[in-house]
């Protein structure tokens, strides 16, 4: 022992409570590692299981979901239309939004009450907020649940688990409370566009701005649909023209875009004017997506045949959901028979949502304007071979018309959103033919806000004899001048079999 290093000589009571104490040191520092790890772990893993929410936004069913992330933000999803990318907020969590199919319940409301789009608009706000408010209740009480688990499991000791609990709530709660802090409400006017979307702002300009001017325009539909109760009576008080009781009367509509407001003017009409059968000659949508077929179901409360071909903005999905209808019939190069009339039509060749229809937008190339042309032609060809004389024609693009000409006594389209009566170059030894372009039933959807004054819905209600000959037609216009007012004129046709038409006295109703 005398040998020994004095530095390495045990001495009793000396350096023996110190070491215990160092290791008591280290055995709680490996415990609040511990706690800390088992905590963050807990959190993370509460977060990504039970940090979403299903809620109502609107007439949408959405889903929210909040992600750790540094940079925050929040991303719309709407498929397959892509998504909106938003500023709103600093880190560390990350809002994703997605929305969902459309509840049929709710839009068939929208439709039936036109002051409900504003009720709407407001609601959805405080829709948002509720699921936002709900959302962070459940993170933080997964978080907590899932780090009170895992402690449980690791630990064994309820102070320890209680510690570790405490201290998820307290990382949880004060990320969403960093995030809230620092939301920026205004940066939904600045979105940034994803997918599809990337085209939203060329079509439909500033966003603040169309909502202004929709909020502008839906108080004047208000006013103007109730208005339109009074088209009967004035129909009725026109002496030029008598309908005959076996008279057919035909609806015709075009480039609906998505406006839930057409729909109540489309029902009105069809019961005011007793009409027999509606007509819709393309565009009832915008992209032809999946959430847009909803917007179709209101043709089944509409109790009538309706008689549909596809416009440039109608996919092969919103044509499958038209024909689920129980009252549709989808054209596409095919003859039908609907009250004694019997009616030719063929879906656009195009399809071409991420474009603008606008007829300023440019006109057509000539590899376009061939495959436009080769489609009257097929319909051509259609109607010639057609065991039974057809009486009306139906093509998307007047474009397409040409071919038609002799074929039969009339044809119907739409696309250029501005109404127009003309007669087709005649054929030797042929019928005459007579083209009739529709405006847009729908207002052009959110292209027509983009102007001075909205785009006005068109639509027209066509009277044929039992001979199934044009006798007469109204042409129906609301809104577009920046008044409340309801335009009806009637042309009564006086040689049937030639398509000659003389006008009568527009009749405006305020």
């Amino acid at each position: 022992m005398d040998g020994q290093d004095e530095n390495t000589r045990q001495r009793p009571g000396d350096d023996r409570p110190p070491r215990r104490r160092w290791v008591g040191t280290l055995r709680r520092l490996g415990v609040g590692l511990a706690v800390l790890a088992i905590s963050l772990t807990g959190a993370l893993l509460g977060v990504l299981a039970g940090g979403q929410v299903d809620t109502d936004i609107g007439p949408f069913r959405a889903r929210m979901a909040l992600t750790p992330n540094l940079d925050g933000g929040t991303t719309i999803d709407i498929p397959p239309l892509g998504a909106l990318l938003l500023d709103s907020h600093d880190g560390p969590a990350h809002l994703d939004v997605e929305l969902g199919a459309l509840d049929q319940g709710r839009v068939e409301a929208l439709i039936d009450d036109p002051a409900s789009i504003n009720r709407a608009s407001q609601s959805a706000v405080a829709d948002v907020r509720h699921g936002v408010l709900r959302l962070g209740l459940r993170t933080v009480g997964a978080a907590v649940a899932v780090t009170l688990i895992l402690a449980g499991l690791a630990f064994r000791d309820t102070r320890r688990t209680a510690w570790a609990g405490g201290l998820a709530l307290v990382v949880t709660a004060g990320s969403l409370g960093i995030a809230a802090s620092t939301l920026r409400p205004q940066s939904i006017e600045e979105p940034r566009y994803e997918g599809l979307l990337v085209n939203a702002p060329a079509i439909v300009g500033d966003a603040r701005r169309i909502a202004d001017d929709y909020t502008k325009y839906a108080e004047q539909l208000q006013r103007l649909v109730g208005n339109v109760s009074q088209l009967y009576t004035t129909v009725s008080a026109l002496p030029v023209y008598e309908p005959a009781p076996n008279t057919t009367r035909v609806l015709h509509v075009s480039d609906m875009h998505l406006n839930p407001t057409g729909w109540q003017l489309i029902r009105t009409v069809v019961e005011q004017f007793d009409i027999d059968v509606v007509i819709d000659t393309g565009d009832i949508t915008d992209w032809g997506s999946e959430p847009e077929a909803n917007y179709v179901g209101s043709i089944g409360l509409l109790k009538k045949p309706y008689v549909y071909i596809r416009g440039n903005h109608d996919s092969g999905r919103t044509a499958a959901a038209v024909a689920r209808q129980p009252n549709a019939i989808v054209l596409d190069n095919a003859t039908t028979t609907v009250a004694g009339l019997t009616i030719a039509g063929i879906g656009d060749p195009r399809f071409t949502p991420d474009k603008s229809t606008a007829p300023a937008a440019g006109g057509l190339d000539q590899p376009t304007a061939d495959q436009v042309i080769t489609v009257g032609e097929k319909l051509a060809t259609t109607v010639r071979e057609s065991p039974t004389p057809v009486n009306i024609a139906l093509v998307h693009d007047p474009a397409s018309a040409g071919p038609l000409s002799g074929t039969c006594p009339l044809v119907l389209s739409g696309h250029t959103h501005d109404r127009q009566v003309s007669k087709l170059p005649p054929q030797v030894g042929k019928t005459p033919t007579q083209l009739m372009v529709q405006g847009s039933t729908g207002g052009a959807g959110l292209r027509g806000l983009e102007g001075e004054e909205p785009t006005p819905l068109s639509m027209s209600v066509l009277y044929f004899d039992e001979n199934k000959l044009l006798q007469a037609y109204d042409d129906i216009t609301v809104g577009g001048t920046g008044q409340a007012q309801v335009n009806l004129e009637r042309r009564v046709v006086r040689d049937p079999k030639v398509g000659a038409d003389a006008p009568v006295t527009p009749t405006p109703t305020r």
